[in-house]
């Protein structure tokens, strides 16, 4: 069984559907919870499917499961708790963007972190975006992923099926730490997702986060200076 969703039957004409993923600053993740955790959805659909890691775990006493469908109004969210298992990526999640196609979504946003090293400039993030998909608001004046970077994993595999299938999606990728979580580049794309959407969005605890994180990053280098050495050569 690649993938089985309950209750089947669940349409969501005319819905958005968000979705991130573990990767380069665990961006697309951390997108995905804070959005749930601000915009308080509807959990709609729960996946099963052979190639789905046996986890599980509870928020606020509920069972949590590894991936689930949520739903507010037209905009729906996609959460994805641990990746499939490994070397079934491909097939897993082209069967999820087969299904997003057949549950009458009318566009897929993804979101990805983008390696902070590749930035030379002061904005935020790119985006990379379906044949089918127009870019519109705020995405108008977006920059698009410069020719040849690479786009890898989930949000990969999804664009391409999508393009495949002429269906309308596009990708956010907010520059990020390759290091560790990055809750700045989280912050980004929830930002860059409200405005597109219309919906209010508090970043501040994200932000709050990133400072600690920096604070602590800044206490480890100084101390590893040794008496004496510049920190400049």
């Amino acid at each position: 069984m690649i993938l089985k969703a309950f209750p089947a039957d669940v349409r969501f004409d005319g819905c958005s559907l968000i979705t991130g993923f573990h990767g380069i600053g665990a961006t697309g993740y951390w997108t995905v919870k804070h959005l749930i955790n601000i915009l308080k959805p509807k959990r709609e659909v729960i996946f099963d499917s052979d190639l789905i890691s046996p986890i599980s775990s509870t928020y606020m006493g509920r069972l949590v499961t590894p991936y689930e469908v949520f739903r507010r109004d037209l905009l729906a969210i996609l959460k994805v708790e641990a990746p499939p298992y490994k070397d079934s990526e491909v097939e897993f999640f082209r069967a999820i963007g087969e299904w997003v196609i057949q549950s009458g979504f009318k566009e897929v946003a993804l979101v990805g972190g983008l390696d902070s090293s590749l930035r030379y400039d002061n904005s935020t993030y790119r985006i990379a975006y379906t044949s089918k998909y127009k870019p519109k608001n705020d995405l108008l004046k977006a920059k698009v992923l410069e020719d040849d970077h690479i786009i890898v994993g989930p949000v990969a595999i999804l664009l391409n099926y999508f393009e495949a299938r002429d269906f309308p999606a596009f990708a956010i990728l907010a520059y990020a730490s390759t290091e560790r979580m990055d809750p700045r580049a989280t912050a980004e794309a929830v930002k860059v997702l409200s405005r597109y959407y219309g919906f209010e969005a508090d970043v501040s605890t994200l932000i709050k986060g990133a400072e600690i994180i920096e604070s602590e990053l800044q206490k480890a280098q100084t101390k590893s200076i040794k008496p004496g050495e510049s920190i400049y050569t």
